[in-house]
């Protein structure tokens, strides 16, 4: 199954989007993560159906069967998260220092590449622990 990427970030009142396979597309919602992703959806479809309509192109992939991926910067990573995990607990879960986590997601500072994959490991490894749990 083909990935779609989403480029997405954290607003003041919720969530923006694009996609690369999409020029000129953006989406913007407030609220919730789960609002942002339905509204994706339902505009890829119309984006696609207007397309099929007028005769215009557009990626083949949205013929056939696709993942949407979410890919966050860092710091509407750790933003999402703020809510969830303390600072703390995201230093355990890293390795990277809580006061550091904390200039990433106040936006005072942007993490090396080397740094941001830690992040992104460090959460990927949680998730496959979590996930290896049965109760």
């Amino acid at each position: 199954m083909d990935k779609v990427v989403i480029e997405t970030a954290r607003t003041e009142n919720g969530y923006s989007g694009a996609c690369e396979l999409l020029p000129g597309w953006i989406v913007a919602t407030t609220g919730d993560f789960d609002n942002f992703k339905k509204e994706v959806v339902d505009s890829i479809r119309f984006y696609v159906d207007c397309a099929k309509k007028d005769g215009d192109e557009y990626p083949a992939v949205f013929d056939g069967e696709y993942e949407l991926v979410y890919k966050f910067d860092v710091q509407s990573l750790l933003l999402y998260y703020q809510g969830i995990f303390s600072f703390s607990a995201l230093q355990t879960i890293t390795g990277i220092n809580q006061k550091q986590l904390a200039h990433y997601a106040a936006g005072r500072s942007k993490p090396r590449p080397q740094q941001a994959e830690k992040i992104a490991r460090g959460l990927h490894n949680l998730a496959k622990d979590l996930m290896s749990v049965t109760v």
